[in-house]
């Protein structure tokens, strides 16, 4: 008999433990997107900082204008890039990307969703990028075509923490 109730005893108790668990595991799950999405809508009600970066010139100088560039965690920003050069070019930062959260990309008539890693401009092209910075870090910026990172078509990329 003894043995039996302190087998009851503690299967009530793992009952109550499970139960208490699948609560909190509750809460946290209603709670979450709820936040997410309070949060999200705050983040999309900011105004964007834009920021233009020139890939090339019109004296097609192989480099970045600005070749820095600094962005805060959980800020939006519209980044604008354009290509006043003769040839194409490409803005490269696949890290950077990873670690942003991209709303929309701009071409023409067209708009990108998801993710991005590296967009080609051709001569004379424009392209807007929204997106919100996320996770503080330095990433690397280049243009991938043979010969342009040697010839100093490359830059950096800096995520600060938004205290």
């Amino acid at each position: 008999m003894i043995q039996f109730v302190a087998k009851t005893s503690w299967q009530f108790l793992q009952c109550i433990y499970f139960t208490v668990v699948l609560l909190l595991c509750f809460n946290f799950i209603v709670t979450t997107p709820a936040l997410a999405a309070k949060n999200s809508g705050d983040l999309l009600k900011q105004t964007p900082t834009e920021v233009t970066v020139s890939l090339g010139n019109a004296v097609n100088e192989l480099k970045f204008e600005p070749n820095h560039l600094e962005f805060v965690a959980g800020k939006r920003y519209t980044l604008r890039l354009v290509n006043p050069s003769a040839q194409k070019h490409y803005f490269t930062a696949k890290d950077f990307a990873d670690n942003i959260w991209t709303q929309k990309v701009e071409a023409g008539k067209v708009e990108v969703k998801g993710a991005i890693h590296e967009m080609e401009l051709k001569p004379g092209a424009e392209a807007e990028w929204v997106f919100i910075a996320l996770k503080p870090g330095k990433y690397s910026l280049r243009c991938p075509i043979p010969g342009h990172a040697e010839a100093g078509m490359t830059g950096d990329i800096a995520i600060n923490s938004g205290q």
